[in-house]
């Protein structure tokens, strides 16, 4: 399964070089970082790291977002014809391989996979570390600080940003 995050990936990422919209960009980039926050998540076991990693850059892009589209609101948002050609015929072979992955390989082709993929997972397993060293005694101080400091700031930005004061940018 985290082979076909990391093909659509890059697909995503040849599909980004064509784009010249600032939306779609914003929007492949989107796609790529849910693509990465799912393959690392299957990856380690543990979904802990990539939400955080996705919230991160959904905030980014939600200021980038508001950027573009104060600059570039009028654009027309075009697609050219090659680039959704492309783009379909990519999604249905990697579809297509998804639905008939078993039927296409012979058995000792998908043992090998197996026996592959659980020796991996294994390794993975026995080499992650638990995220409750994370929250025991030494760190846990360092840690409530790091969240009181971000509560502080996320109270000091919605003060600064008060709709009484006026709008940040001026007309």
């Amino acid at each position: 399964m985290t082979l076909y995050f990391l093909v659509l990936n890059t697909f995503m990422s040849i599909f980004f070089m064509s784009m010249k919209h600032p939306l779609s960009l914003g929007f492949i980039l989107l796609i790529q970082t849910i693509l990465i926050s799912l393959s690392s998540g299957i990856l380690y076991l543990n979904f802990w790291f990539s939400y955080l990693l996705f919230l991160i850059m959904i905030s980014g892009m939600l200021i980038m977002f508001i950027y573009m589209t104060s600059i570039a609101s009028n654009e027309k948002f075009k697609m050219p014809k090659y680039t959704l050609v492309i783009f379909y015929t990519m999604m249905t072979m990697i579809i297509t391989i998804m639905i008939f992955q078993d039927k296409m390989m012979p058995n000792s082709m998908n043992e090998i996979l197996t026996m592959i993929s659980q020796s991996i997972n294994n390794i993975i397993i026995n080499k992650t570390p638990t995220l409750t060293k994370m929250f025991n005694f030494p760190k846990n101080k360092l840690i409530i600080m790091i969240m009181l400091y971000l509560l502080i700031t996320l109270i000091a930005i919605v003060k600064i940003t008060e709709k009484k004061m006026g709008p940040l940018r001026q007309k």
